[in-house]
């Protein structure tokens, strides 16, 4: 699914959560039923709509689509609103936007009844970002919508009846090399100072795996036991109903090897964009709410996290969409 596609002229529609109307481009999604999420639209050549970032800002609408500079590749962002949150204190506020973020990525991969009965039919998309950019929230987040939403959407079910989820997450993490993979290294302090890093991963295994989902239209594929520090194997079922599929993690997007025939697997592409060193801040509390010492998780950072996170940035070039994140 080319996600960059656009139609030629930008459209005026209605935005559902607005009486006013708002500046759109329609994104081409030709597989599934969609809303088309409110955008604005901007290109370098329509110069008297741009900002100094080339972006164009509408005030109302809480959603944007912006077009990156490089490849016009789409770039969903949420403006974010101003809340009081109690559990903070009085008076105290939170900006909350990526619900809406959430809501409008579940909503356009809302499979058609067609689709749904089509056991051979599976639309996969993979979702890459830094360690800290928030994928398995998103994944989790939108998949869980797809398939709140669904059972109100399909009308043959009976009413009575749960129908069977559609929506499932497959996590990158359960493709980890196993630690005694890591042991028999040639450099096995090094192997596990540096897991995280691409070469600490199987990504032939995961190619495997994909390829099973579409030639079959079912799998098992692994998970990751953090507490065990080793994949489980054959822990996800990834069933005949299942046709919505998010894959998720660092390396899905890199241009080498078997991570590039990964990497054409995908029906659509998203890319979350965090700030840097945001993104470094959540994975130092990730790494001190597991046990390390403080300074083991700060030389952690800055030993492989930052390092694996610079390089995944460069792949987000791949992506059909890029998704910014915010901290809340």
């Amino acid at each position: 699914m080319e996600v960059s596609s656009f139609s030629a002229y930008p459209t005026t529609y209605l935005c559902s959560s607005s009486t006013e109307l708002f500046l759109r481009k329609r994104v081409k999604l030709p597989l599934w039923n969609h809303f088309s999420v409110p955008i604005s639209w901007s290109k370098r050549t329509a110069q008297p709509l741009l900002s100094k970032t080339g972006r164009v800002v509408h005030n109302r609408n809480s959603l944007k689509v912006l077009c990156s500079q490089e490849r016009e590749i789409p770039i969903l962002e949420a403006r974010p609103k101003l809340v009081v949150r109690h559990d903070l204190g009085d008076y105290k506020v939170a900006w909350v936007c990526m619900d809406e973020i959430y809501d409008a990525l579940a909503e356009r991969l809302i499979p058609t009844s067609a689709i749904a009965s089509n056991p051979n039919a599976k639309y996969i998309v993979g979702l890459a970002g830094p360690p800290g950019a928030g994928k398995s929230t998103l994944a989790s987040e939108v998949v869980r919508r797809i398939n709140t939403i669904w059972p109100q959407k399909a009308s043959s079910f009976d009413s009575q009846v749960k129908p069977p989820d559609v929506a499932i997450v497959i996590p990158m993490d359960g493709f980890h090399l196993y630690r005694s993979q890591l042991d028999a290294m040639e450099n096995p302090k090094e192997a596990h100072a540096r897991r995280g890093a691409p070469w600490t991963f199987d990504p032939l295994l995961l190619l495997n795996c994909l390829k099973n989902l579409k030639n079959q239209g079912s799998v098992y594929a692994p998970s990751f036991d953090h507490g065990v520090g080793d994949p489980v194997e054959d822990n996800i079922f990834v069933s005949l109903q299942h046709k919505v599929i998010i894959v998720e993690g660092n390396y899905l997007f890199l241009e080498e090897g078997d991570w590039k025939d990964i990497s054409s697997m995908f029906d659509e592409k998203w890319f979350i964009d965090v700030d840097l060193d945001m993104a470094m801040q959540r994975v130092i509390k990730r790494h001190i709410s597991t046990g390390k010492p403080p300074d083991v998780a700060k030389w952690r950072i800055e030993y492989n996290d930052r390092p694996n996170a610079e390089l995944i940035i460069k792949s987000k070039k791949n992506a059909d969409l890029v998704i910014k994140s915010i901290e809340l």
